[in-house]
């Protein structure tokens, strides 16, 4: 055992590989890049006989070989590659105005359609209309272009889809002159006034002046809005002077008892206030056009309410709904009911004497039959309808 040859693992008997030698092997050589130094020929005595040689024997002969030449590696390569240079660019860089124009004209197309043009220039005159300020108002703050091409066409889609508001009898509107609309009112949410302006302008092309509340004119930004789409506050002096002026005005008698009403007592009308509206009527000698709305009601099933939150928040009723506040705000989006718009035939009021208003037994009548009126509508209406969603 003494005499045991030892041969390092891999190096197939011959040294110099993984030895400790300082001297790189050819192939070590090689991966440098530089010129490969011609390997030295084997020995091919010892080949053909078959001997094994020792270590002992090869070492001299290894220690003898020319050491090879010390070459900078690193200068060589660097003289064989080129020069490489970076050019900073922008971004929108190399891109023909051409493929910009082209891509500006399909976006335009995908927005406003093949008329994009037109489309885009009235845009653009709206635009600075508004920020110059040339746009007519009337006294009561009506701005008839926000209310045509913001407020009714962001209202449209949701009467027209959502809601799918099938309107009847829209004859009985007058195409010209004052008239007052008068409607129940539901829903917890005030929508179905916002659904009667749309339907009354699409199938007319009149604009309804709706008279809301106080609290309507309260609130930080839908006051602004409400006034810019022509409301008003519910006062006979407005409503008359909109009616001689030959306005087409709209009033819910009802109220917030209306839509605050639980879903158990749906389609009931409740108490038409003092008659206020049917005096305005009276004054101007404008027919009464009354209007019965079904599926409002069911937008919002209301059952139940917060009286303590609402007295502290100073609001008529804090609702709760199947959906809200359990679903957050998920719950606050309205279920699409089906919707029935019937305008019943006008009540003339111009056949009375001067000073009808002022007598309060005929106001009384009138205000009952206006309001029977409408309660029958809605009895009929609901009979042939066929779902609450269809």
């Amino acid at each position: 055992m003494g005499d045991a040859e030892i041969i390092p693992i891999g190096t197939r008997g011959r040294p110099g590989r993984g030895t400790g030698k300082q001297q790189p092997s050819s192939a070590a050589r090689g991966l440098a890049g530089g010129p490969a130094k011609p390997r030295p020929a084997p020995r091919k005595a010892a080949a053909a006989k078959g001997e094994r040689t020792r270590p002992e024997e090869q070492a001299p002969a290894a220690a003898d070989a020319p050491a090879p030449e010390a070459t900078d590696e690193p200068a060589a390569v660097a003289e064989l590659r080129a020069p490489v240079t970076t050019e900073d660019r922008g971004p929108l860089a190399g891109i023909p105005a051409s493929d910009w124009m082209a891509a500006f004209q399909a976006a335009a197309v995908e927005v406003f359609g093949e008329q994009w043009e037109p489309q885009l220039a009235r845009f653009l005159a709206f635009l600075r209309r508004r920020l110059t300020g040339e746009y007519p108002v009337d006294e009561y703050g009506f701005d008839r272009e926000v209310t045509e091409k913001l407020v009714l066409a962001t209202l449209r889609p949701i009467a027209e889809r959502w809601f799918r508001v099938e309107v009847r009898g829209i004859e009985n509107i007058p195409t010209e002159g004052g008239a007052l609309v008068v409607s129940n009112h539901s829903g917890t949410v005030p929508v179905d006034g916002l659904m009667t302006m749309v339907a009354v302008h699409d199938h007319t092309g009149r604009f309804l002046r709706p008279l809301g509340a106080d609290l309507v004119f309260r609130l930080p930004v839908i006051s602004a809005l409400a006034r810019r789409s022509g409301a008003t506050l519910a006062c006979s002096e407005d409503a008359e002077r909109m009616l001689a002026d030959g306005e087409l005005v709209g009033v819910w008698p009802e109220g917030f008892k209306g839509i605050g009403k639980p879903y158990s007592e749906r389609y009931k009308l409740q108490r038409f206030g003092r008659g206020g509206f049917v005096s305005a009527a009276l004054r101007t000698g404008v027919p009464i056009v009354p209007l019965s709305v079904v599926g409002a009601e069911e937008i919002y099933p209301l059952v139940g309410n917060v009286p303590a939150l609402a007295r502290l928040l100073g609001v008529p009723y804090i609702p709760i709904t199947p959906l809200f506040p359990w679903l957050g705000p998920l719950g606050l989006v309205p279920l699409p009911s089906k919707w029935l718009l019937e305008f019943g035939e006008p009540i003339r009021t111009d056949e009375f004497e001067r000073g009808a208003a002022d007598d309060p037994m005929l106001v009384f009548n009138v205000t009952d039959q206006v309001r029977e009126t409408i309660q029958q509508t809605l009895y009929t209406l609901l009979m042939k309808r066929e779902s609450v969603f269809r």
